[in-house]
């Protein structure tokens, strides 16, 4: 089985942005950078299916899984970090333009650079911790023409098929059916994550990064601004009887400020 998965390099958590001078983006230069967190797990995710597929056919040829991921220069990090997890190899479609670009436009790099190699399964994570549109990777399905699952929690292979499990509102599930190939977008906290080991550092040395020039796309989303959120803070006394002013706040939670 051939696994594909889409990984991409989002800012740090813990970095504080600041945005450039014409408030549209963020200063690439001054941020500090990793792995997308639900591309992590759709990593892992990938891993773990392939070793399952390996064990249940020990006599056939092994599975390989490839990331892949679009962006500039400074992506061969999380490429690396990739691979040494465990990953096989890996497809970099290299432009500084995607380092922003809309779901659109990543998505048809994305599906221009492996769609030759025909895919069993593509995984992405559901989002990206910077835009967090959600968006490529039902864009990328629809470009590879393959049908898709996206928020999901469980994957399991039965007889060339998939059998996946989606997270629906409310704490409810949903179980569906998918031929191969497909693509599934992977919800956070569906495995364990593994740590790279200081023999799979070395070894990510010698495996295969393939490089990509993605011909140019048209960008069907514009950023017009970005601004930082405003700190406010508003006190208000509530009159009347004890039980007066008690139904008082709880229709103010619940009407206003939504958390009930």
């Amino acid at each position: 089985m051939k696994i594909a998965v889409c990984i991409k390099q989002v800012p740090t958590r813990e970095w504080q942005p600041r945005l450039n001078d014409t408030g549209t983006w963020i200063r690439d230069g001054e941020a500090s950078y990793e792995m997308n967190e639900p591309d992590a797990y759709a990593l892992e995710e990938a891993l773990r299916l392939r070793e399952t597929q390996d064990q249940q056919q020990p006599a056939g040829p092994k599975s390989e899984v490839v990331v892949c991921a679009a962006g500039p220069a400074r992506v061969a990090t999380v490429i690396r970090e990739a691979l040494a997890r465990g990953a096989d190899r890996a497809i970099h479609v290299e432009d500084d333009a995607l380092s922003a670009a809309d779901a659109s436009v990543v998505a048809g790099a994305l599906a221009d650079a492996i769609r030759e190699e025909r895919f069993d399964l593509v995984l992405t994570g559901l989002q990206s911790d910077d835009q967090g549109h959600g968006q490529v990777g039902v864009a990328l399905a629809e470009r590879l023409g393959i049908p898709h699952a996206t928020i999901i929690m469980e994957v399991k292979i039965q007889d060339g098929r998939l059998r996946v499990k989606r997270e629906l509102e409310g704490g409810w599930f949903q179980w569906i059916g998918l031929p191969l190939p497909a693509l599934l977008t992977i919800q956070s906290g569906i495995n364990q994550l593994r740590y790279a080991t200081l023999k799979g550092i070395m070894a990510a040395k010698k495996k295969d990064v393939r490089r990509v020039t993605p011909a140019p796309g048209a960008a069907t989303l514009k950023i017009a601004a970005l601004y930082a959120p405003e700190k406010s803070k508003h006190s208000e006394m509530i009159g009347g009887t004890p039980a007066d002013a008690a139904r008082e706040l709880v229709r103010k939670l619940r009407e206003e400020a939504r958390v009930l």
